[in-house]
């Protein structure tokens, strides 16, 4: 009998030495003749663990970890094929407090199955939701997917379904599905983390959305720096197009629906749709001005879809469940579960995904652990680097995107970066500063010249010339920038700096002469 073991390819797990475990266990089989099979699946998320294996036992799937080349001899001595003890069981990977603490909804399959294998995801659930979808009027899917709350999971928390209808009403004979996974947040993995664990899921919510309002042809624009992502999806693509849930017969319905992954060239700023768009046309990634929006006039000048890639990969789950499924998580007009990434100075770093309502310090102290060295957290900032640094005063604000709003931050994709108190902040803020001045598209004045002007202005405060006056002058730029930008990466560029400068200030008072 053949024995399954589990080790994740997934690029975190890659770095930190999966790939050269699964090859020790593959050989160290074929010296004892042990008839074992590698299964390369998508990490769980807990990268405090990896590389973490698992082996598929009557008793379920228990796991190791972290394991490195030098343990495997060991795990065969202790017998871990039969789910033998040895000092890196972890017992049933289920019952790992950080994993069964948390409800995990879009991300249900990832870490499970193969994600190579449709086999493996229709097992598991996959194609529930676009069968049901292919039973519906267009109208009904869009009305489900309002009715759930889903809102946008890459910054803005738009409501999808309204989204959706939009592009549903136009009267275009050719629109588009669109994803941006462009993802480029700092501390942000939620989206490459699917994409290489469950790439399906992407694609069914993609085939579902445009069942939904008529789009025939999606495209996935991915971040140049992901390849393993990129193999992963041309690789579902194909084996999808293969079983029929892609192409011109979806699923025996009659009808039709492509799909291709375009790859971005390295700017952030196509992270914002439009530029995006931009940049799938084949144009230098820049913001155009809206009216009309993308739903209205988007890709090539038709009705497009504009989702990230954990937004499209929660509508299965809708459609299997049902929209008062999906609803019945969260709270008030946060509904549903956010894939939270722990990233920075934390103990126990990687994905949670979690109902919206539960508080930022349960998420540092009791699923993160606190700092890796140990000290007190001072700071987090949530959202990528554009968000707002927030203290540890507010740690117990409830990760739902009125109560962050409340409190002068934004959620965004769900990234949150831990500082413990060592930091400056008064650095940290012309970090943000200054990557926006990089990043900045150029095409409006506030953010091309004000990133720029921001930058000297902090560098003064930091030198300790005229401190006062310096930072008086950096407010009123901030606030210029936030009223007078195009798009999001200058009108949010100094929710940082503004941040750092509300909650602490001595950092930069500190340095005045």
């Amino acid at each position: 009998m053949t024995t399954l073991v589990y080790v994740p390819a997934d690029a975190g797990a890659l770095s930190l030495g999966a790939g050269e475990v699964a090859r020790a266990i593959a050989e160290e089989a074929a010296r004892r003749r042990a008839a074992v099979k590698v299964v390369r699946n998508g990490s769980r998320g807990a990268y405090w663990l990896e590389p973490l294996i698992e082996v598929l036992t009557p008793r379920g799937r228990l796991a190791y970890g972290p394991v490195t080349t030098g343990d495997v001899a060991g795990l065969f001595n202790a017998d871990f094929l039969d789910g033998g003890s040895h000092a890196l069981s972890l017992g049933a990977t289920e019952a790992i407090p950080w994993l069964k603490g948390q409800q995990r909804l879009t991300f249900e399959r990832v870490g499970i199955i193969d994600p190579t294998s449709v086999a493996d995801y229709v097992k598991h659930g996959g194609y529930q939701g676009l069968t049901r979808a292919l039973s519906m009027e267009p109208a009904a899917i869009v009305q489900a997917i309002t009715t759930s709350g889903l809102r946008g999971r890459g910054g803005a928390a738009f409501p999808t379904g309204i989204k959706w209808k939009t592009v549903l009403d136009q009267p275009a004979g050719q629109k588009y599905v669109t994803c941006n996974a462009d993802e480029g947040d700092s501390g942000t993995f939620s989206d490459r983390m699917l994409m290489e664990g469950d790439p399906l899921a992407l694609i069914e919510g993609m085939t579902i959305a445009g069942i939904a309002v008529g789009a025939t042809e999606g495209y996935i624009y991915l971040r140049a720096e992901y390849p393993h992502a990129l193999r992963a999806l041309r690789t579902a693509i194909a084996a999808a197009h293969q079983a029929r849930y892609l192409g011109s017969d979806v699923a025996g319905s009659g009808r039709r629906f492509d799909l291709e992954v375009r790859v971005g060239a390295g700017a952030y700023i196509c992270g914002e749709e439009t530029s995006m768009l931009e940049s799938l046309e084949g144009r230098r990634g820049e913001v155009r001005v809206r009216p009309p929006l993308p739903a209205v006039k988007g890709l090539f000048g038709q009705p497009t879809i504009v989702n990230n890639v954990v937004t499209l990969a929660s509508v299965p789950w809708i459609l299997q469940h049902g929209a008062e499924a999906y609803a019945s998580f969260g709270m008030g007009k946060s509904r549903g579960t956010l894939p939270i990434q722990l990233a920075g100075n934390i103990r126990r770093g990687g994905l949670v995904e979690r109902a919206f309502g539960l508080t930022l310090r349960e998420l540092l102290y009791d699923y993160g652990g606190g700092t890796a060295t140990g000290k007190p957290i001072r700071a987090v900032q949530v959202g990528g680097p554009l968000g707002a640094y927030i203290p540890a005063s507010q740690f117990d604000t409830a990760v739902d995107y009125e109560a962050f709003a409340g409190i002068g931050a934004m959620l965004g994709h769900g990234g949150i970066v831990v500082f413990d108190d060592s930091v400056d902040m008064a650095r940290m803020a012309r970090y943000a500063m200054e990557f926006c001045a990089i990043e900045s598209c150029g095409k409006c004045t506030p953010c091309r010249i004000g990133s720029t002007r921001g930058v000297e202005v902090i560098d003064r405060i930091l030198a300790g010339v005229d401190g006062e006056r310096n930072v008086r002058l950096l407010e009123e730029l901030c606030e210029t920038m936030v009223q007078g930008s195009l798009c999001g990466l200058g009108g949010m560029a100094p929710f940082p700096v503004q941040s750092a400068l509300k909650h602490f200030r001595e950092d930069f008072r500190g340095r005045a002469k």
